[in-house]
């Protein structure tokens, strides 16, 4: 159900990192690290499996909205992600 804003003690501005604010030029990056980036974490942090079904929530829009600038490299294997970086000048357009 909806609530009034008047039942929150503050509100947040609901902005959200760049790629180039986030990632490393020269890194690739599983959505599960980027989940944890954009909430401040380590890319290694141990978080419980439903904190990270959450912040996977946050990290999958955020990749295809910023996938223009965005590169992404097949996965190790058939049981890991894909791998996200920034576009550079060597990734295919």
């Amino acid at each position: 159900m909806p609530r009034p804003k008047d039942d929150f003690e503050e509100l947040y501005p609901c902005d959200f990192y760049t790629p180039d604010e986030l990632l490393d030029e020269d890194m690739m990056y599983s959505v599960y690290e980027i989940a944890r980036l954009l909430q401040g974490l380590e890319v290694d942090a141990e978080i419980d499996e439903g904190v990270e079904d959450i912040l996977l929530d946050w990290a999958i829009p955020w990749i295809m909205r910023n996938s223009e600038q965005l590169a992404i490299a097949e996965p190790p294997s058939d049981e890991e992600p894909g791998y996200y970086g920034l576009k550079s000048d060597s990734a295919e357009e």
